[in-house]
């Protein structure tokens, strides 16, 4: 094989590594004023697809996602403002639809969860590699037996000393 084909090789591998979101959005839901769409398309970004759930509604070409991002268009055409529009959308669809949650007693185990999973695994590791030295360390040697302990196991092992 020539140079130049594995150099071509290498670089089709490495540029099929890197992946790019869809970007759902269809021309024809793009409105006209610049601002505007700026600021649907960062509303959208932080709602979730509730056919994906692990995407957002800009990423994702669910028809409901579609729908949303209509909606979130057609709120801020209407003149409401980001906070109102994201709070419309959790009224209909409750806090769910948000991919980053607020944090308070009902979302805490979502933002305190990781970290503690991450701290019980810390502490496994510790335990572990603590009973792992106490197991590995050379136990210690037994005193010496007395002279009547010596005479007592002569004795039931059957050596009369000879």
């Amino acid at each position: 094989m020539s140079k130049s084909f594995l150099i071509a090789l290498a670089l089709l591998i490495l540029s099929s590594a890197w992946t790019f979101p869809s970007l759902a959005v269809n021309p024809d839901e793009v409105l006209a004023d610049p601002a505007l769409e700026s600021r649907a398309r960062e509303i959208s970004k932080g709602l979730r697809c509730l056919v994906c759930q692990n995407q957002s509604i800009d990423d994702s070409d669910a028809d409901l996602a579609k729908d949303l991002r209509v909606l979130v268009r057609e709120r801020l055409s209407a003149g409401d403002s980001d906070a109102s529009v994201i709070e419309f959308v959790v009224s209909r669809y409750g806090e769910f639809v948000l991919l980053k949650p607020p944090f308070k007693i009902s979302t805490i185990a979502l933002w305190l969860g990781p970290l503690a999973i991450i701290l019980g695994g810390l502490m496994a590791v510790v335990m572990f590699f603590r009973r792992r030295a106490k197991i590995t360390t050379a136990p210690q040697r037994p005193d010496p037996l007395s002279d009547d302990e010596k005479r007592r196991l002569d004795k039931i092992l059957g050596d009369d000393g000879t």
